[in-house]
C-alpha cells in the first residue's frame, strides 16, 4: 500500500531493482490482479510475502453480519496460504452502528478467532491481532493497545494467534515496550511495521502515516524493543499517505528503501 499507484508487476519489478527481498500485500490488489497470477508473479521473482493485509471485523452484532465476515476471513486465509505467506493482519473492527458497549465488541473479536484460529493453523498461516491508534476506536478497531491485543491473543495458542507491532499505532504508549517483550516471550509477534507520527492529521486521519524519519518515532528504539523480544522477522514499511500516492510510485519506493537504511538499520 505504501505504493498502491503501481501495477502488481511494476511492484514487483520495483523491489526486484532496489534488492528488496520481500513485500506485504493487500488483499484488494491482488484479488485485482489475481490471486493465482500474483502468486505466480512474485513466486517466479524470488520476492517473499511477509504479510497479507487485512482480515478482521469481526465486531458485528447482526448474526448474518458476522457469518460473512467469518466467511470473508476464510477466504482471506485460504489467500495468504496461496500466496505462501504464513501471517494474516487482523483489523479487528469497530463499534457496531448505534453501539457503545467496547467490551462486548472485543467479546465477538475473541469468538471469531475461535473459530478462524484452528481453519488457519490447519492452512498454516497465523493471524496477528493489530492495534490500532484509539483515534480508531470506533470505527476500525476496538482494539487500541497492545496489551488488549494480547489479551485476546493469548486466549488461543500462538501458533495460531499473535499480534501485529506498528510504530504508528503504539509510539505514543508507554507501557507497549514491556507489552512488546510479554508478546516475544509467548513467541507472539507476528509482523513488525514501521510508519511515522506526523501532525498535523489530514482529515479523515486514515492517510496521515508519515514517511519514516518525517515525524516523532526513534525508529530504532522500536526496532531495539523487538529485537530485545526475540523477533527476528521480516520489517514492513506500510504507508497510507495522499502526498506519497501522488508521486511517482518507483521513487516514492526507492526513497522509502534509503530511509530505512537511514533511520532504522544499525
Amino acid at each position: 500500500m505504501t505504493v498502491k499507484q503501481l501495477s502488481m508487476p511494476e511492484l514487483v519489478d520495483a523491489c526486484l531493482e532496489l534488492g528488496v527481498p520481500g513485500v506485504g500485500l493487500w488483499r484488494e490488489p491482488v484479488q485485482s490482479y489475481g490471486l493465482e497470477e500474483t502468486a505466480k508473479l512474485v513466486r517466479g521473482a524470488g520476492l517473499v510475502v511477509t504479510t497479507l493485509c487485512r482480515g478482521g471485523f469481526f465486531t458485528a452484532i447482526d448474526p448474518a453480519e458476522r457469518a460473512r465476515a467469518l466467511d470473508d476471513n476464510r477466504r482471506a486465509v485460504d489467500e495468504a496460504a496461496t500466496l505462501g505467506t504464513d501471517t494474516l493482519v487482523l483489523v479487528s473492527g469497530g463499534l457496531p452502528a448505534g453501539s457503545k458497549d467496547l467490551h462486548g465488541a472485543r467479546e465477538r473479536i475473541a469468538d471469531a478467532l475461535g473459530e478462524l484460529g484452528p481453519y488457519a493453523e490447519e492452512r498454516g498461516v497465523r493471524l496477528a491481532i493489530e492495534p490500532l491508534h484509539p483515534m480508531f476506536a470506533s470505527d476500525r478497531c476496538v482494539v487500541s493497545t497492545l496489551t488488549q491485543a494480547l489479551d485476546l491473543a493469548e486466549r488461543f495458542p500462538a501458533q495460531q494467534v499473535g499480534v501485529t507491532v506498528d510504530t504508528y499505532h503504539l509510539w505514543w504508549d508507554d507501557r507497549a515496550p514491556a507489552q512488546i517483550a510479554r508478546a516475544g516471550a509467548g513467541g507472539r509477534i507476528h509482523t513488525f511495521q514501521l510508519a511515522d507520527w506526523t501532525t498535523p492529521l489530514p482529515e479523515g486521519v486514515l492517510n496521515g502515516r508519515g514517511q519514516i524519519g518525517d515525524g516523532a518515532i526513534d525508529m530504532r528504539e522500536w526496532l531495539s524493543y523487538v529485537e530485545a523480544a526475540g523477533y527476528t522477522g521480516p520489517i514492513e514499511v506500510e504507508l497510507f499517505n495522499d502526498g506519497l500516492w501522488a508521486r511517482d510510485g518507483r521513487e516514492v519506493l526507492a526513497e522509502t528503501a534509503a530511509r530505512f537504511v537511514e533511520h532504522v538499520i544499525r
